[in-house]
């Protein structure tokens, strides 16, 4: 909650209009840290917008207002983005990756997500996250498509966004991105495909740090909101995705200054 503070106030230090104008004052002080809190446990316990607006009283539509405003001016991104760097630094290493891992996990949805498609290896009717990984776990890009879209297709998106960071190296994935099209999509962006295997005989085998993302989808898939989809758009559900590893990353940041005062 007080990293979200401090993005707000970095963000009305940059010029960026974080509350909405009109008669009405905007949330401040308990109300909006009761706002945060309340989006938090609308993605960690996967309650609905009317739900968590009796619990908190604060209207929902006041809520998914406020959630939907800071999504369009990019706040998760922005506040994930910063605890990364923070968290690479504090671990000694760069503030920017040399090399990703990439993949893929194929979700749920109810008839009313913005898409759906139906996965016919893993047998699941609804969406597929793609997710570009550094060593830690933390996504550095986040896309998403119908569970049909195969792997190969669904990821170029990533490879994008990751090319628009200022991203140059290797990205790390299983057989499933295997292919000259891809790899030459790759190039273009400046990024190295580099497909391996990570199993035999059905068994997982853990290949460098390939596995990290695998840990990834296990952490999020503690956030009953982001195993069965409901969103509407797909904004949103990056947002939330975005959202889970920030409280990740702050619980992260918060032990390390604990110990190091403690030290």
């Amino acid at each position: 909650m007080d990293e979200v503070l401090a993005e707000l106030a970095a963000m009305a230090a940059d010029g960026t209009k974080s509350t909405r104008s009109g008669s009405k004052p905007s949330l401040a002080g308990a109300a909006l840290r009761k706002a945060i809190m309340a989006i938090w446990c609308l993605c960690f316990c996967g309650m609905q917008w009317r739900a968590i607006g009796q619990l908190c009283d604060i209207p929902f539509n006041t809520l998914f207002t406020l959630f939907a405003r800071w999504t369009r001016l990019g706040l998760w991104c922005r506040l994930l983005d910063r605890l990364r760097r923070t968290w690479r630094l504090a671990c000694g290493d760069n503030a920017e990756p040399s090399a990703v891992v990439i993949d893929s996990r194929s979700c749920r949805s109810a008839p009313s997500c913005f898409e759906r498609g139906f996965d016919g290896g893993k047998k699941i009717n609804g969406i597929k996250v793609h997710l570009g990984v550094e060593k830690h776990g933390i996504p550095l890009a986040i896309d998403v498509t119908p569970a049909n879209v195969h792997d190969t297709k669904g990821i170029v998106p990533v490879l994008r966004e990751l090319a628009g960071q200022g991203f140059r190296g290797s990205a790390l994935g299983d057989l499933g991105y295997r292919g000259k099209r891809l790899a030459k999509a790759g190039q273009k962006l400046g990024i190295t495909v580099k497909p391996s295997a990570r199993g035999c005989d059905g068994k997982f085998l853990p290949t460098g740090i390939c596995w990290v993302v695998e840990r990834s989808f296990s952490w999020i898939a503690n956030y009953r909101r982001l195993n069965t989809i409901f969103e509407r758009t797909k904004e949103h559900l990056v947002a939330f995705i975005e959202i889970a590893f920030v409280y990740i990353l702050s619980r992260r940041i918060k032990r390390l200054i604990a110990e190091e005062a403690s030290a």
